[in-house]
């Protein structure tokens, strides 16, 4: 067993995080998929816990690989990655397979699995994000020369996932702006950006709301009217959701007893967090919680014990994305924010954003494998120094 655990180098209070994660993954899903197995699946309820178990092996195996590459190498990866990222939106937009009335999936031929493309784009642009910031350091201050290259693809890729997902484009530009804060971006120029995406998002929306097909606007719309008047509006996912919780009290009624998953739509992915402090009470919900602000902190300690700025801005972009997406998912269940449609990282149902999650994970671990490596002059596995990580972003 030993020997097993010293092949999972970097920070190991993060792969304890996580394989709690996965753990509390796979028993909240099996038990949130009750209904559900008994609608598709005849009652086999086995079947969902199999096919998510399988999803979260693959979703380990990824992050022990991607923790096995060099950081370096993403800076080259992640220009090839947002390449693919822009077209794969583009197709999603136009073409894509519609799932609860979004557009936001892109059905893989032959094999017929559905692919969430703004999952993939978040995780390259944030990557791209850190290498261009990288490579601007000297002359940072400059927005001709060092801003704007940065805010092209930002702008670009948040209006093509805003059409379809509103949070997630949200989500990914509030990244992106901490990303440019820590980065040294000036002030004004952030402020600026935050401008131009807020005036951009209520265009989109007025131009959307003037024509016939309205999109997603009216769901959008629909949701803000019921938060803010939840007596008038259709509240039924919102009411099941605190139902849940406030029967859960302060211990839960434990594993498998949950009610109210038989009621909550989206019980295995929007509103898990509801389930866990159903069965886990609200000691299982703060550790959940925790868990995640622990990721948190160990990925800026990570970033800030980084050889070289690339590793530092890769480490506390991804880490700050993966957190802030599961704060919303976490506020919406306990109705402090509307309805937005973001499963919890690493704990809901799906494939998609369980993978890309942990490859994040796997390279913000990346990262922590060279701090180590650096401090003990380990020359087993050397990492490139700073100077040599400058010359190959330069490239």
């Amino acid at each position: 067993m030993q020997k097993i655990w010293t092949n999972f180098k970097g920070d190991r209070t993060i792969w304890v995080m996580v394989g709690f994660l996965y753990i509390i993954s796979i028993l909240a899903v099996y038990s949130s998929t009750g209904s559900l197995a008994y609608r598709l699946q005849a009652g086999n309820a086995e079947y969902y816990l199999i096919k998510h178990a399988i999803i979260i092996g693959f979703g380990l195996a990824l992050m022990y690989l991607a923790h096995k590459v060099r950081y370096p190498y993403y800076s080259r990866i992640s220009q090839l990655a947002l390449f693919i990222a822009i077209p794969l939106l583009l197709f999603t937009l136009f073409r894509g397979t519609n799932i609860h009335e979004a557009y936001r999936w892109i059905t893989l031929p032959v094999i017929q699995i559905t692919f969430q493309s703004s999952d993939f784009a978040k995780f390259a642009l944030v990557m791209y994000l850190a290498r261009i910031l990288t490579r601007k350091q000297d002359y940072i201050k400059d927005f001709r020369a060092a801003v704007l290259p940065a805010v092209i693809p930002v702008l670009l890729v948040c209006a093509l996932i805003l059409p379809a997902n509103f949070s997630t484009a949200a989500i990914l530009f509030t990244t992106c702006i901490v990303l440019m804060f820590i980065a040294r971006v000036r002030v004004r120029y952030i402020m600026s950006l935050i401008g131009i995406g807020v005036v951009g998002a209520a265009l989109f929306i007025a131009i959307m709301m003037a024509l016939p097909e309205k999109g997603r606007t009216l769901t959008w719309q629909n949701r803000v009217n019921t938060f803010i008047n939840q007596e008038q509006g259709d509240t039924y996912q919102a009411d099941q959701a605190k139902i849940a919780i406030a029967s859960g009290g302060i211990i839960g009624k434990l594993p498998g007893n949950s009610t109210q998953r038989n009621y909550l739509p989206q019980a295995y992915s929007d509103f898990i967090y509801a389930i866990i402090i159903e069965e886990y009470g609200l000691i299982g919900g703060f550790m959940v919680l925790l868990f995640y602000l622990v990721i948190l902190y160990r990925g800026i300690k990570i970033a800030h014990k980084s050889p070289g700025t690339f590793g530092a801005l890769l480490a506390a972009g991804l880490s700050f994305g993966l957190v802030f997406q599961a704060m919303v998912n976490m506020a919406v269940a306990v109705n402090l924010l509307p309805i937005t449609g973001q499963p919890l990282p690493l704990v809901s149902m799906g494939g998609t954003s369980l993978w890309f999650t942990s490859l994040s994970l796997g390279i913000i671990l990346s990262v922590s494998r060279a701090s180590a490596n650096e401090e003990t002059g380990n020359q087993e596995h050397p990492e490139m120094p700073h100077e040599a990580v400058q010359e190959q972003l330069s490239q």
